[in-house]
């Protein structure tokens, strides 16, 4: 039987020697406190982008073809604490090996052991939260490894910025970086708010985007849905924004809780994370068989680690 790849993708393009990309999937819901189902994510949003076109209008692209390798799943479950580990320690393993490294969750919480290993990796990180929560309990309900927790040390171990944000609770002021969160009600009446949110950036740059960023018309299956999000188009222009101006190192995407009534949202899943890619590699010439002949450096830059092919 031949091995699942992404979107259905051909073989040619999924295999790990000629792939660029790397999609981890964290099947993960063990610490939500309202709506469960964000473990069946990553099989949603992988059933969705089977189905999705993969050409790509707007950058005149076949992203696909830069190859993207589907990793197994991590299924490590048996605390919040292990789980984070086996994500930090698996994304860390395929920076090494020079990939562009994505993940698909799984609850917000998968992103604390993927941040942990891009900051070890790259230099001067900047972390960008698009997400409807502040996340910055330092510990929640007996762990620091629960998803109310997922940019906690983030905020104290990188360059956070957050966007996006309407839900939070008063102690999360206490840790929170003011000058560095775009609140919801602020960007409704803010024309500068993505140039505002660039120039705080670093220049290496991991995007952590939890879907329930969006607003509920648009993306209603989520875990915790709160009105007053994101549209389609403005998080597209700001993605676009940043993937230009700054080096986006990698990124991952959170907390699509699928409803068996209702796929809008795990269509809108899949074409973000594509989109996404679409964008990191709008400006890359794809000969048709560069990842079935012969293997292309990505263009990762400034990491700490010791390659005379990274500029430092």
């Amino acid at each position: 039987m031949n091995k699942r790849t992404y979107a259905g993708i051909p073989e040619q393009y999924s295999k790990i020697e000629t792939s660029k990309v790397v999609l981890i999937p964290v099947p993960y819901d063990g610490t939500s406190t309202w709506q469960k189902g964000a473990d069946k994510g990553p099989e949603a949003f992988l059933e969705a982008s089977e189905n999705m076109e993969l050409y790509d209008i707007e950058t005149d692209s076949e992203v696909y073809k830069n190859g993207v390798f589907l990793a197994d799943p991590v299924t490590e479950n048996s605390s919040p604490e292990t789980m984070v580990a086996e994500v930090h320690n698996i994304t860390k393993s395929y920076i090494q090996k020079n990939k562009f490294v994505t993940l698909f969750g799984g609850e917000h919480s998968i992103s604390i052991g993927s941040i942990r290993a891009f900051n070890e990796c790259f230099d001067n990180l900047t972390v960008v939260q698009i997400d409807a929560h502040a996340d910055l309990r330092k510990e929640y309900e007996g762990s620091k490894c629960n998803h109310a927790c997922a940019v906690y040390e983030a905020s104290q171990n990188t360059n956070l910025i957050q966007v996006g944000i309407r839900s939070m609770d008063a102690i999360e002021k206490t840790v929170m970086d003011e000058d560095k969160v775009f609140f919801a009600h602020e960007m409704a009446q803010d024309d500068y708010w993505m140039d505002n949110a660039i120039d705080l950036m670093t220049n290496n740059v991991f995007l952590t985007i939890d879907l329930d960023a969006f607003d509920p018309s648009i993306m209603p299956s989520t875990g915790t849905p709160e009105p007053g999000g994101l549209l389609w188009y403005e998080t597209l222009e700001f993605l676009q924004k940043v993937f230009k101006e700054k080096n986006v190192v990698g990124f991952d995407i959170v907390e699509l809780c699928p409803n068996k009534d209702e796929k809008s949202s795990d269509f809108l899943a899949a074409k973000l994370y594509y989109k996404m890619l679409s964008y990191k590699f709008a400006n890359t010439e794809i000969d048709e068989y560069d990842n079935i002949d012969g293997y292309k450096e990505p263009n990762h830059k400034s990491t700490k680690f010791e390659d005379e092919d990274y500029d430092y």
